[in-house]
């Protein structure tokens, strides 16, 4: 008799005798256990583990190189002129003290680069956005302009750009993080972190723990990048004072045959804790040794190793 007529025989026996039959479970077959088993962690995956966000990506604008070559400007475009000379010349020092040792020791914050005046009118903001342009030419450098005149932000208006956020709204709100209000360019290696909403409280938000933090997150976040700050006039604001303990170097504009001694003699006291200082003279109609007219440059309190260009 064959296993399936014994098995029927039984179940009949059972039926007879008032018994149920069994029921039996098969078990799965170990194929299917192990796609259980290996499905199961699989799933608690997904729950788990979250892929990073991506870092947001700074908005593009155009600036019109055309109009600012009209206008005097440095561009990265335009052919060799005096003034791009003499920037390149201006720029070769500051460059050197933001990448290179100082003594025994780097140049605390070198590149972190403030351009300010002891008066109004004398060539600042100008400065600053032609020193940025020349600096955005070189091959291992990168170039972030901040329009840190809060009181009185002109750099967009300069490249005929509409007022953007910047760096007031990123110091107020805290949601805020810097890619979010810089400003990529056409210019490859330039970008520009605009003054921002103005507010009263400008000095103590300058003065404040964010600052800090946010000038180390700008210093330190790209090795290679320079950090041009269009700063308000030392005689006129205090902002410029309470900025100026962050730089590691600083460049007054001195208008010649306008300012006086007394006032650049008062402008240079309030930023004496800065390592490195430097004096550019604009505006002058004297021919300089290079052989062109309209600006020189000069130093001040800096060591010996430093006054060769």
């Amino acid at each position: 008799m064959s296993l399936i007529e014994k098995a029927v025989e039984r179940l009949g026996q059972l039926k007879q005798a008032g018994q149920d039959a069994p029921v039996i479970t098969p078990a799965p077959a170990p194929a299917q256990a192990a796609v259980v088993d290996a499905v199961a962690p699989i799933e608690r995956s997904r729950v788990e583990i979250h892929a990073p966000e991506a870092e947001p990506v700074s908005r593009a604008v155009h600036i019109d190189l055309e109009r600012l070559a009209h206008m005097g400007f440095v561009t990265p475009d335009q052919q060799r002129t005096s003034i791009s000379e003499e920037y390149r010349v201006i720029k070769r020092p500051l460059l050197r003290n933001a990448s290179s040792m100082r003594g025994t020791s780097r140049v605390a914050q070198g590149n972190l680069i403030m351009v300010t005046s002891a008066l109004p009118g004398e060539g600042k903001s100008f400065t600053a956005l032609n020193l940025a342009m020349s600096m955005a030419m070189e091959l291992d450098h990168s170039v972030l302009l901040v329009d840190a005149d809060v009181s009185k932000p002109s750099i967009l208006k300069q490249m005929g750009l509409p007022p953007e956020r910047g760096l007031m709204d990123v110091l107020v709100d805290g949601t805020l993080d810097l890619p979010d209000v810089i400003l990529r360019t056409n210019i490859e290696k330039l970008r520009i972190l605009p003054a921002g909403t103005a507010t009263q409280r400008a000095t103590e938000l300058l003065a404040s723990e964010g600052m800090n933090r946010l000038l180390d997150e700008m210093a330190s976040r790209y090795p290679d990048r320079i950090i041009v700050f269009d700063s308000p006039p030392l005689l006129v604001t205090t902002e410029s004072r309470v900025l100026a303990t962050h730089m590691g170097q600083i460049v007054v504009v001195v208008e010649a045959e306008r300012t006086t001694h007394a006032a650049l003699k008062q402008a240079l006291a309030t930023i004496e804790a800065c390592p490195i200082k430097m004096m550019l003279l604009n505006k002058s109609t004297v021919q300089g040794p290079g052989g062109y007219y309209g600006y020189g440059y000069g130093y001040g309190q800096e060591p010996e190793d430093d006054k060769a260009a």
